[in-house]
């Protein structure tokens, strides 16, 4: 009887104890969750939800990523180019004679 009185006794602050427990796990969780820390399993390895969808974007736009920069280099280079065409002075000359030859021809 003594021993039942006992666990009696103890049985509030045993559960006080579990729950407060519980609360901290649920609160300590949240707060890795919220500033970005991974989660772990009972053996303290990270635990990363698994999703094949997500996966298959990531390739999918690396793939693009790498085209549009490719894209983008053949772009500058063909800028390079026009810029050294509209730079050189033959272009200047050229473009000069031109257009005083156009200035004669409507006198």
């Amino acid at each position: 009887m003594e021993k039942i009185a006992a666990l009696q006794a103890l049985a509030p602050f045993l559960g006080v104890g579990v729950v407060s427990l519980s609360i901290a796990w649920v609160v300590n969780t949240w707060i890795r969750v919220r500033n970005g820390y991974p989660l772990e399993n009972s053996w303290g390895k990270a635990v990363y939800p698994r999703n094949d969808q997500a996966v298959e974007r990531v390739k999918l736009l690396t793939q693009e990523n790498a085209e549009l920069r490719a894209e983008l280099g053949a772009l500058k280079d063909r800028l390079g180019n026009v810029e050294r065409i509209v730079t050189d002075s033959g272009y200047h000359l050229t473009h000069e004679i031109e257009r005083l030859r156009d200035g004669k021809e409507a006198n």
